[in-house]
């Protein structure tokens, strides 16, 4: 192999990419528009959500109760009646219909234990999993302050210290934002490789390449190190001016040691959309075989749901996935400011993983490249 090949293939197939506009428009999309909206707009964060109240006790609790709901979480309360309440939620103007009842205050304070009733509109179902648990506990939350007023405060035995590491604020958008980064690099970096190679395929270039003096090693590896660059650069972009200067997510740690990460999945994932390229026979085909693969990557390598929630035998499987240790070592180092001592495992098994899809990928590239000549 020739590095004088390999480069200069590599600065051809850069060049290729500078003249597809459609290209250049994804990747700006997706490290700038698409990882602000998955940081600013995640599904299952409660945001204004529409509530009703219906107030039959008119007291100092209730009224107490209608002030303890506002933004960012709920829109300020309709106070509407209880004929209205059944009608709001049937016409999809409310979310969430409290129903404080007659005599709630006083029986409150003769301890009898009253119930108020919460209708919630379930079609909803990210906000109303989140919002009765919010509902609930502001319920609780002003009544127990309520009654302190007027009765001796009960000390617990236990008091638990809550300290919230590495998100003390609990901005969801410091989590969608880098999620989407990361998310982005494993699906931009297929997508690219692949649809470079398929682009020389209809267009016939590839033929001029097999007549001329240089191996389909050499080829293979141009694409590879070139959109592995391209992925690489703009991963580095949109980290330092839209995640740590538009949102404003503070980065713990080191972001070279991130990048180093980044490039071994990348080895790995460039490899595998030269695989499925060659599987391919068309672009609508390349597009039907990466979505059954880039789905399962994203949503079980642990970005979106912790691993150790998953079935055991899922765990098991996508050990093998070049995703999922490289979410494990960004989040570690993004997150939590882990070093090299910390994600050491995670890079040898991108190592790893890496070897074995770039040599399956180049048997199959080698077998597509005979069967071409």
């Amino acid at each position: 192999m020739r590095v004088s090949n390999v480069i200069n293939l590599g600065v051809k197939e850069l060049r290729s990419l500078v003249r597809d506009p459609v290209m250049l428009i994804l990747i700006v999309y997706a490290f700038t528009f698409a990882v602000y909206t998955a940081a600013t707009v995640v599904p299952d964060s409660l945001h204004k959500a529409p509530t009703a109240i219906v107030d039959e006790d008119r007291s100092a609790l209730s009224t107490r109760l209608v002030s303890a709901f506002y933004p960012p979480y709920f829109n300020p309360p309709a106070l509407i009646t209880r004929d209205e309440m059944d009608k709001q939620m049937d016409a999809g103007l409310t979310t969430f219909a409290l129903d404080i009842p007659p005599n709630f205050q006083r029986d409150l304070l003769a301890g009898r234990q009253p119930a108020i009733q919460l209708n919630v509109d379930a079609t909803r179902i990210t906000q109303a999993f989140t919002g009765q648990g919010y509902i609930q506990t502001i319920v609780a939350t002003e009544a127990a302050a309520f009654l302190r007023r007027y009765r001796a405060e009960t000390v617990l035995p236990v008091d638990l210290a809550l300290r919230n590491r590495f998100n003390p604020s609990l901005n969801k958008s410091w989590f969608g934002g880098v999620i989407e980064v990361i998310n982005q690099v494993t699906l931009l970096s297929i997508i690219l490789t692949g649809a470079a190679l398929i682009r020389e395929r209809e267009h016939g270039t590839i033929e001029h390449l097999l007549v001329m003096p240089v191996t389909p090693a050499e080829i293979m590896v141009s694409k590879v190190w070139s959109m592995a660059l391209v992925v690489l650069v703009a991963d580095a972009a949109s980290l330092a001016f839209v995640v740590q200067g538009l949102l404003g997510v503070p980065i713990q740690g080191s972001v070279m040691l991130f990048l180093l990460g980044a490039a071994l999945n990348l080895f790995a994932t460039t490899s595998l959309g030269i695989f499925l390229a060659t599987l391919a026979r068309s672009m609508p085909q390349f597009a039907l075989l990466l979505i059954l693969v880039i789905v399962p990557l994203e949503m079980l390598s642990g970005g979106m749901t912790p691993r150790e929630s998953m079935p055991v035998f899922v765990q098991n499987v996508m050990l093998v996935a070049p995703t999922t240790h490289f979410v494990a070592l960004a989040q570690a180092i993004l997150f939590r400011g882990a070093g090299l001592s910390v994600v050491w495992p995670q890079f040898l098994a991108l190592i790893g993983i890496a070897a074995v899809l770039f040599s399956v990928a180049m048997l199959r590239f080698r077998k597509a490249i005979a069967e071409m000549a």
